[in-house]
């Protein structure tokens, strides 16, 4: 065998052909296409997954199952490895830190200790999950089975162990303390007016029946020209009847108004 007479298998390489339109291409006018249907078209462009109309693979083959992105999996470490670990390096405190370490784990894995095999040292684990059989074996060789919060193996192992605790007690909610009275009452203000009202140190009833109406009206005419059309004059009159607690005599008075203004 010589290097200048080795060659390419027959067949294995081929010649380009120019595409082009025209007989001077070799493929006539339709440049190889042929005549009319989809792919004689330029602007082609066959779908993935499309058999040309037949029932495509993944419409033909069954569905089992699903993934449920809501679940948690956890790497079963069993017993019989703890014993192992606890023989091998003599070690009285078993956490993720310790699992990562001697490869039995990754960091982003969660660890649950199952019973199988047999353990006889006294040892203390904290990982995120036990079953109930491991719990009882751990417990009743004096060791103690702590639970680790989840995340802690998903950017970077933590010794840091989150006791278990049986009975919490939630603590009562802190009631909502009432800042002012509700200014909405009075007729011819409303929520927006209202706030501006509280912004404007008047929160109170009896506040706002101490305020002149020329003050009041200030401070609507500062809050621009949409709120400096409202008449305050009876705003005073009202404030004081709800102040005193006077709901019947304040009703009399608003049904003879017009939108908080004298008729």
């Amino acid at each position: 065998m010589k290097l200048e007479i080795l060659k390419p298998a027959e067949g294995s390489v081929r010649n380009n052909t120019r595409q082009g339109r025209g007989q001077g291409s070799g493929g006539g006018g339709t440049a190889r296409r042929g005549h009319k249907g989809a792919k004689s078209r330029s602007g082609y462009s066959a779908k993935r997954g499309f058999e040309g109309g037949q029932m495509p693979l993944q419409r033909r083959v069954p569905k089992f199952g699903f993934n449920n992105i809501n679940r948690i999996e956890y790497k079963a470490i069993n017993l019989d490895t703890i014993q192992s670990l606890v023989e091998k390096t003599g070690v009285k405190l078993i956490n993720l830190a310790f699992l990562k370490e001697h490869g039995l784990m990754s960091k982003t894995d969660l660890i649950k200790v199952l019973g199988r095999g047999e353990l006889t040292s006294k040892v203390d684990v904290s990982v995120n999950a036990f079953s109930k059989s491991a719990i009882s074996i751990i417990e009743n060789l004096g060791g103690k089975a702590t639970v680790v919060s989840k995340g802690s193996a998903s950017s970077s192992i933590s010794n840091e162990v989150v006791e278990v605790v049986t009975d919490v007690v939630a603590a009562p909610k802190a009631k909502k303390t009432k800042v002012g009275d509700d200014l909405t009452k009075i007729e011819g203000i409303g929520p927006k007016i209202s706030e501006l009202l509280v912004a404007g140190g008047i929160e109170t009833f009896l506040k706002l029946s101490e305020t002149s109406a020329e003050e009041v009206q200030e401070i609507l005419n500062n809050a621009g020209g949409n709120f400096a059309s409202h008449n305050p004059a009876t705003w005073a009159e009202q404030a004081k009847l709800a102040a005193d607690g006077n709901w019947d005599e304040l009703k009399v008075l608003q049904d003879k108004l017009n939108g908080g203004r004298p008729e």
